[in-house]
C-alpha cells in the first residue's frame, strides 16, 4: 500500500530532504561541494562532490561511516547551543547539515553529534580531531591551518597539524559568549555566524555577547513534570537585548576591541581589504557600514543609510571589489537598488532581493520584478545582464566562471539543479521524493492592490459543477511570500483543496517583494493591513470564480504570524470568516521579540496604543465562530504563552474554543507523526466547523 501524502509529506521533512543544497564551487570552477542525504526519506545529511570535468558525483562523508549513533536528527546527542542554532535555522534534519572549507577547496570541518571532524576532499579520508569539549559553529581558516569553533561559551583554536587546542577568549562571566551570535541575530537578523578568520589565517573577529540582561523565561515540559524547566534569555519588546561587542582575537594572543555605538550587530565579514561590519540602532531607522583597522580597531563610516519607517536588512551585502568599491543596496525612488559604490546601478522596478556573492568583479545578485518570481542576475563592468528567465524562483552560486542555478518552476514539484562551465551543462540530481499529487493552481492579482494570489481547486473539480467551502491560508505578514512561481509552495495547499476545499492564498501589505511602500504600510499597524487585504484577495478570487466559492463557508488557517491572521480574521471579521486554525500564534506583540516587533511596532513604552491595536487579547470577548489553537510547548521562539493567555481570555469571556498543546514540539513541527495528524485533525476542525 503506497503512503498517504501526509505521512509522505511528514517523512520527507515538506519534501525538502534529498534536495542537493550548501553547495560550495572550487575556486577554479572545477568541483562542486554540496550536501544531500542519501534519499528523500532518509534525515541524515551526508557531504557530496560533483567533479564537472566528468560529471561524477562522490560520496565524501556519509555520517553512518563515523559513527552509527551519529545518526538522523532525533538520535543526534547535540549541545544545547547547536540545538538552538538549528532552531534558529529551522534545520530539520540531521547528519552533516552545514560545513566550512579552506579557501582552495581541499579540506573542510564539521560537527557531529559534538564531535569535530575533518575531511581531505582530495582523498575522501574523513578523521575526528580532539577537542576540549562539545563543538559549535566549527570554521576552518583560509589556509586549512587551524579549526576555530566554540564550546562551553569560549572561542578555541585548533592546530590540524599539532594538535595544539587552545582558547582564545573565555567567557568572565555568566552570560558571556566568544564566537556565537546571540538570539536577535539569528532569528531576526539573518546572521546566523559569530566568528571570522581573517584572509592569512593569522586572527579571529570575534562577537563577544552577554545576555545577563536578557530577561529569564522558563519552558516547562508539562507532558514530564520531573523534568526541569528550560531557562531561556528571551528578549521581549521592550526589554533589554544582550550586550553585543567585537574584538578581533590574533592566534599569537592579540586582542584588539572594536567598539561601535549601536544596539545591534548586523553582519561582519573580512576580506582582503580588512573587516566591514554593519550595526544598527535599536529603533531599526539607519544601517552604518563601518571598515575597521585590525591593527588597532578604529572604525570608519563608510556608508549609512536612513529611513523614518525601518530600514530592511538585505542578505548578502555589503561586499567590496577587487578595488574596494562598496556593493550595497539601497531603497531609492521607489524600489531597493543594488548599488555599487555610489551609484544606483538597477532599475527601480527591479526589486533587489540578495546579493549572492562575488566571482572577481562580477557582482551575483537576485531580484524580482514580477513579485512571484525571482531571477538571478549579474552586474559587472557597468552592465546588469539576466541569467534566468524560466518563470519560477531561483537562486544560485558563481566562481570561477561556474554557474551553479537551483530552480523551483510551476512545471516541476520539487527542485532542479543546474551547473554550467563553459559549454558543459550539467544536472545535479536531487533524491527527494516525488508528491503523489501535482498542484492545480492560478496565479490571480486580486483587488485594486493587484495582490498576488492563488487559488487551488481539488483535483478533477469540474468549474462551475459546484460551490465549495473556502479555506485560506496566508502567512501575510513581513518577510515571508506564499505566492511563488514554484510548484513546491502549493504541495500542502493543494491536499487541503482535495479534501473538498477551494484553497486561497494571498500576499498582502507587509509582504516583501512589491517594494518598500508596500512593506511599510504596516507600520504602526500589524493588523489593519493585512487582514483587509485578506478579505480583499477573498471577495476579487470569488468574483473570477462565483460558482465555485461559496462565501458563506469561509475558514482560515496560519502558522506563526499567518497564525496571529487566522485568529485575528475571525475576531474581528467574523462576517468573512466563519473558522480559523491558528498556530503558534503571536497574540501579544509585547511577548515577542525585540528584533521583529519594535521594526513594526516602536517600542512598547513609548507606543502602548499601538501594541493594543495589533494584539488579540481585547477581542477575546468578541469571538463567535469555531477557532482551533494549536502550539509547540516546547517553542522558545513563539513561546506557549501567546496561546494561554489568549485561551484564558476566551475562557474568562465564556467564548468556547479548542486548545490543542504540542508536547515536546517547537516552533517547527519536524516529528513525523505530529506532522502527519496535524494534517489530518485540521481536515476534521474544518469540516466539522463549515459543516462540509
Amino acid at each position: 500500500m503506497s503512503e498517504s501524502f501526509p505521512r509522505l509529506y511528514a517523512r520527507t521533512r515538506r519534501f525538502s530532504l534529498g534536495v542537493p543544497r550548501g553547495f560550495t564551487i572550487a575556486p577554479g570552477g572545477g568541483r562542486v561541494v554540496f550536501l544531500r542525504s542519501r534519499s528523500g526519506t532518509d534525515p541524515v545529511t551526508c557531504l557530496w562532490e560533483l567533479d564537472i570535468s566528468s560529471g561524477a558525483e562522490r560520496l565524501l562523508v556519509d555520517p553512518a561511516d563515523l559513527n552509527p549513533a551519529d545518526l538522523g536528527a532525533a538520535d543526534e546527542d547535540l549541545p544545547a547551543e547547536e540545538r538552538a542554532r538549528r532552531e534558529r535555522a529551522r534545520e530539520q534534519a540531521g547528519g552533516v547539515v552545514a560545513y566550512s572549507s579552506d579557501s582552495a577547496l581541499s579540506s573542510a570541518v564539521f560537527a557531529l553529534s559534538g564531535g569535530l571532524y575533518l575531511a581531505d576532499l582530495a582523498s575522501g579520508a574523513v578523521r575526528r580531531l580532539d577537542t576540549e569539549g562539545a563543538v559549535i559553529d566549527p570554521r576552518l581558516s583560509p589556509d586549512g591551518a587551524h579549526v576555530a569553533y566554540v564550546s562551553g561559551g569560549a572561542l578555541r583554536v585548533r592546530d590540524v597539524a599539532t594538535g595544539e587546542d587552545r582558547a582564545l577568549a573565555t567567557p568572565e562571566s555568566g552570560g558571556v559568549t566568544y564566537g556565537l551570535a546571540e538570539f536577535i541575530a539569528a532569528e531576526e537578523l539573518d546572521r546566523m555566524r559569530g566568528h571570522w578568520w581573517s584572509p592569512d589565517g593569522a586572527a579571529l573577529l570575534a562577537e563577544r555577547a552577554d545576555d545577563s540582561p536578557v530577561r529569564r523565561w522558563h519552558i516547562a515540559d508539562p507532558a514530564n513534570p520531573s523534568s526541569p524547566p528550560v531557562t531561556v534569555g528571551y528578549p521581549a519588546a521592550g526589554t533589554p537585548n544582550a550586550v553585543v561587542e567585537l574584538v578581533i582575537l590574533g592566534l599569537d594572543g592579540s586582542r584588539v576591541e572594536v567598539p561601535f555605538e549601536d544596539e545591534y550587530l548586523v553582519s561582519a565579514s573580512w576580506d582582503r581589504h580588512g573587516p566591514l561590519i554593519v550595526t544598527m540602532p535599536r529603533d531599526q531607522k539607519a544601517l552604518r557600514v563601518f571598515a575597521v583597522d585590525a591593527a588597532t580597531g578604529a572604525t570608519t563610516l563608510l556608508r549609512e543609510d536612513a529611513d523614518d519607517a525601518w530600514v530592511d536588512v538585505v542578505p548578502g551585502v555589503p561586499a567590496r571589489l577587487s578595488d574596494g568599491t562598496l556593493v550595497w543596496t539601497a531603497d531609492a525612488d521607489g524600489g531597493r537598488r543594488l548599488v555599487i559604490g555610489d551609484a544606483p546601478v538597477t532599475p527601480r522596478a527591479l526589486q533587489v532581493l540578495n546579493v549572492l556573492g562575488l566571482d572577481g568583479d562580477t557582482v551575483l545578485f537576485r531580484a524580482s520584478a514580477e513579485p512571484t518570481e525571482a531571477h538571478l542576475w549579474t552586474w559587472s563592468a557597468g552592465t546588469i545582464s539576466p541569467l534566468t528567465s524560466e518563470p519560477g524562483v531561483h537562486t544560485g552560486h558563481l566562481t570561477g566562471g561556474t554557474l551553479l542555478v537551483a530552480s523551483q518552476t510551476l512545471d516541476v514539484p520539487g527542485t532542479t539543479v543546474w551547473v554550467t562551465s563553459g559549454d558543459r551543462r550539467l544536472a545535479l540530481a536531487s533524491v527527494a521524493e516525488r508528491p503523489k499529487l501535482e498542484p492545480r493552481v492560478s496565479l490571480i492579482r486580486a483587488g485594486e492592490r493587484e495582490l498576488r494570489t492563488a487559488v487551488l481547486f481539488p483535483t478533477g473539480h469540474v468549474p462551475g459543477s459546484r460551490r465549495l467551502p473556502v479555506l485560506m491560508d496566508p502567512y501575510g505578514g513581513p518577510h515571508a511570500q506564499r505566492v511563488l512561481s514554484a510548484a513546491r509552495a502549493y504541495l500542502e495547499p493543494q491536499w487541503f483543496a482535495d479534501q473538498g476545499f477551494a484553497v486561497v492564498i494571498a500576499d498582502g501589505r507587509g509582504t516583501p517583494g512589491r517594494g518598500p511602500a508596500f512593506e511599510r504600510a504596516v507600520l504602526h499597524d500589524l493588523a489593519t493591513p493585512v487582514l483587509d487585504d485578506q478579505v480583499d484577495a477573498l471577495r476579487a478570487a470569488a468574483q473570477l470564480h462565483p460558482d465555485d466559492l461559496d462565501l458563506s463557508r469561509v475558514a482560515i488557517k496560519g502558522w506563526s504570524f499567518g497564525g496571529f491572521l487566522a485568529a485575528l480574521a475571525v475576531l474581528r471579521r467574523p462576517d468573512v470568516f466563519h473558522a480559523a486554525i491558528a498556530g503558534a500564534p503571536v497574540t501579544d506583540w509585547r511577548l515577542y521579540d525585540t528584533g521583529y516587533t519594535e521594526r513594526y511596532l516602536g517600542h512598547p513604552d513609548e507606543l502602548p496604543d499601538v501594541y493594543d491595536r495589533s494584539s488579540l487579547m481585547a477581542d477575546a470577548e468578541k469571538l463567535e465562530r469555531p477557532l482551533l489553537l494549536i502550539h509547540g510547548l516546547a517553542d522558545d521562539n513563539v513561546v506557549a504563552a501567546h496561546t494561554l493567555r489568549l485561551s484564558s481570555a476566551l475562557l474568562a469571556a465564556g467564548r468556547p474554543h479548542t486548545v490543542l498543546p504540542l508536547s515536546g514540539v517547537t516552533h517547527m513541527t519536524p516529528q513525523e507523526v505530529v506532522a502527519e495528524n496535524l494534517l489530518l485533525l485540521q481536515v476534521e476542525f474544518l469540516r466539522r466547523s463549515l459543516g462540509s
